[in-house]
């Protein structure tokens, strides 16, 4: 079993999950979720010789949400991993991410090769730095009612979402936002009206496990969260020194082939070209008929390949 912790990293207090011995290895999860996420992998991961340690990521679950929504930049999230390499005692570290965990993932891996000897990113493709801010380039398309969009504007999404916490958490998880149609939020509907609230919890999700994301979420709202994402265009002007930038450390890409996020045009495209990025590609594993929460959904197939990659 893992045991848990609060230190002192980069300013705020992480909470973390930590099990094992051996070379360190550092999974990131993403929104809306929690270091439970990985509660699949870290015992596995420990048990073949590593430490593993999963925090709650800056603004999630036990784990300080500044106020500021500027305290959510892509750096204050690479920052908080390196400061968490150092607090655990290491210098060097295997990191891996999921969902908006890969975006911090990858960027560990870019801006700090010497500290990040690995990286795994699972469902989100490494970065490709565009043309222009992310929010522009969808208002440029017509495009004005992406999810990304919806979550810009401060209390509206909490608001949604904070309503019934046990429903949120059910609709977010159970599969629902598998679909690219779910992404587009329809007028007067907010972002989980379109999906059926009475669906059934696919067998992976358990109602101890909806339990006990609800329950961290009562505490601690919905707004640390969303505040990555109120720093798309923020992350864009920042990391304009990486432009085109490669990441030269081996690397795994795993992704369900159902997950809207790789099935879309611009991501289908980004999972192609994945070796532009990461010329020390070792896998990339698409699971066949696998949605975007993969580390829970099919543990047994990402296990495998990360303990491979880790190997």
């Amino acid at each position: 079993m893992p045991s848990s912790r609060t230190i002192a990293v980069n300013g705020i207090e992480m909470f973390l999950l930590e099990q094992g011995e051996g070379p360190l290895v550092v999974l990131c999860h993403g929104w809306p979720e929690l270091s439970y996420s990985w509660r699949h992998q870290i015992p596995a991961l420990a048990a073949a010789g590593f430490r593993v340690v999963a925090p709650d990521m800056r603004g999630f679950g036990r784990t300080s949400a500044p106020a500021d929504i500027n305290a959510y930049s892509i750096f204050d999230n690479v920052g908080d991993m390196v400061a968490l390499v150092g607090a655990l005692g290491e210098k060097q570290a295997v990191v891996v991410g999921h969902d908006w965990g890969a975006p911090v993932a990858w960027h560990c891996a870019m801006f700090r090769p010497d500290v990040f000897t690995k990286v795994a990113g699972l469902s989100v493709p490494p970065p490709f730095r565009g043309r222009g801010r992310p929010l522009d380039l969808l208002r440029e398309g017509g495009v004005t009612d992406f999810y990304w969009q919806y979550f810009q504007t401060p209390g509206v999404a909490e608001a949604e979402f904070e309503r019934d916490i046990d429903l949120s958490m059910r609709t977010l998880l159970g599969r629902g936002i598998s679909e690219p149609s779910h992404l587009h939020i329809r007028e007067g509907k907010g972002f989980l009206g379109n999906i059926k609230a009475n669906r059934k919890l696919p067998d992976w999700l358990s109602e101890a496990d909806i339990a006990h994301f609800a329950a961290s979420y009562r505490k601690s709202g919905f707004r640390g969260g969303l505040n990555w994402y109120r720093n798309l265009d923020r992350n864009w002007e920042l990391t304009a020194p990486w432009q085109s930038a490669q990441i030269h450390q081996p690397s795994l890409f795993i992704a369900g082939s159902n997950d809207s996020v790789i099935t879309g045009l611009i991501g289908a495209k980004r999972v192609n070209e994945l070796e532009r990025v990461l010329p020390n590609l070792r896998q990339k594993l698409i699971i066949d008929g696998a949605f975007h929460w993969i580390q829970q959904e099919r543990p047994a197939e990402v296990n495998a390949a990360l303990l491979a990659f880790l190997k």
